[in-house]
């Protein structure tokens, strides 16, 4: 295979704050590998928690396992390498996407047909980060008029402490009050144990969906306390990157969050479903700062999955890839051979 990079700077419309920080405008690193006549898309975005913080790094670090060489190994064999490399997941999500992307077009067939998986029926959710009440009832509107929008994820965790995270939510529903939408809550790690436990009963009475990642990695052996008698469901995302942590966790959540980015793409995305359904947990697939290159992958995948997060690619101004599209609140791939998703010539050509 030819491989070629391409780095690009996403433009966002609205800042989204966390927990950790604030993510602004970002350069992603697409990757193009051609094998007769046919090119595969794979796309990655740096991250701090991902191990490569620019695409230089990510860059570097796709040299380094493409220098193993991907001829006559399955994805797999891939994936294995990379972990015992160390290279950092976002890194490998880019080579395996556009490997998935490559070999599902070579059979002239849409991803999710090679895969055997059905199309996404769950409506996405779309994020508003941690914002003061006024910011959110400025931005409310902006996010959800004239769209089809069924779901709202909103981050809290705010360093202010949880009265800030209550005034801000509190606007929340006062301002998607005349929206037909449903409310979950992502809390990335910003949570003292007993604060979350409080957290939960009150977003519970609110009518909250779930609760996502409610404790600090590091501290999941703090969540046997919230489990018990919990009002909310119990997700966890930083917690879980790989496979082989669904276990550690299971008897203390309720579900797992997967995301291409964090786990190293679609070939350990389908090894975390696998593993979540032989605890019976439910499965949530989210996505970072990527746009509709990834996006499309993941929805790919996202048939059967019980909650889905991939929203990142609407928050673009503009988007520099195409691919992925909400139809009626389901953020759906293009059916067209592979994935659906590719970088726009204007971005590389």
């Amino acid at each position: 295979m030819r491989f070629k990079f391409h780095k690009v700077l996403l433009k966002k419309r609205f800042p989204l704050a966390i927990s950790r920080g604030v993510r602004g405008d970002s350069y992603n690193l697409f990757l193009s590998c051609e094998k007769e006549g046919i090119i595969g898309w794979g796309e990655a975005a740096p991250g701090k928690n991902e191990n490569a913080e620019s695409v230089e790094e990510i860059e570097s670090q796709l040299n380094i396992l493409m220098a193993e060489g991907t001829e006559n190994k399955t994805a797999q064999q891939v994936n294995t390498i990379a972990k015992d490399r160390g290279i950092a997941p976002c890194a490998t999500a880019a080579l395996d996407i556009a490997i998935w992307d490559w070999k599902a077009k070579s059979q002239a067939l849409p991803l999710h047909q090679l895969l055997n998986i059905p199309l996404p029926s769950v409506p996405t959710s779309i994020t508003i980060g941690i914002n003061p009440p006024e910011v959110v009832k400025e931005r409310i509107p902006l996010m959800l008029e004239g769209t089809t929008v069924k779901a709202l994820k909103v981050k809290l965790g705010a360093p202010q402490g949880i009265e800030a995270d209550q005034e801000m939510f509190t606007q929340v529903v006062e301002s998607t009050q005349n929206y037909d939408i449903k409310i979950r809550v992502d809390a990335n790690g910003g949570w003292s144990t007993s604060d979350a436990i409080f957290m939960m009963k009150w977003l519970a009475d609110r009518g909250v969906d779930y609760i996502e990642q409610p404790l600090e990695q590091g501290k999941e052996s703090e969540l046997k306390y919230l489990y018990h008698n919990r009002p909310l469901p119990i997700y966890i995302d930083e917690s879980c990157r790989y496979a082989e942590d669904v276990a550690k966790w299971a008897p203390y959540i309720d579900g797992v969050n997967m995301k291409l980015m964090k786990c190293g793409g679609i070939t350990e995305a389908l090894n975390i479903i696998q593993a979540a359904k032989r605890y019976q947990l439910k499965t949530m697939i989210g996505c970072m700062s990527e746009s509709s290159v990834a996006i499309a992958a993941a929805a790919s995948i996202s048939g059967g999955i019980d909650h889905i997060d991939l929203d990142s690619h609407y928050n673009l101004n503009p988007d520099p890839s195409s691919g992925a599209k909400m139809i009626d609140g389901v953020t759906t791939p293009d059916l067209v051979p592979g994935h659906g998703g590719i970088l726009k010539p204007e971005y590389y050509a």
